[in-house]
């Protein structure tokens, strides 16, 4: 069985706005529900942007082909010392 919790919210806009969107059927419960997953969305896809502009902006150097050896190496040397051999 799915329990959904529903939360009853009150707005307060300017009457001019308000016939405007309910004119335009954006007052509904499901209207008013996709602006804002929408919005989330959209503001998630920003900030996965923006962080990849950050990295893009700092590019680490690639590792050389003896640290990713050196890198191997410590990794199996970890987990022999985890399985206790």
């Amino acid at each position: 069985m799915v329990v959904t919790v529903v939360t009853t919210i009150e707005i307060t806009l300017p009457d001019a706005l308000a016939e405007e969107a309910k004119g335009a059927g954006l007052l509904s419960p499901e209207a008013i529900e996709d602006l804002l997953r929408c919005k989330l969305a959209s503001d998630r896809l920003k900030r996965l942007q923006q962080a990849r502009d950050r990295l893009s902006a700092r590019p680490e150097e690639a590792m050389t082909q003896e640290e990713i050896h050196a890198e191997i190496k410590a990794y199996r040397q970890e987990q022999r010392i985890a399985a206790g051999s």
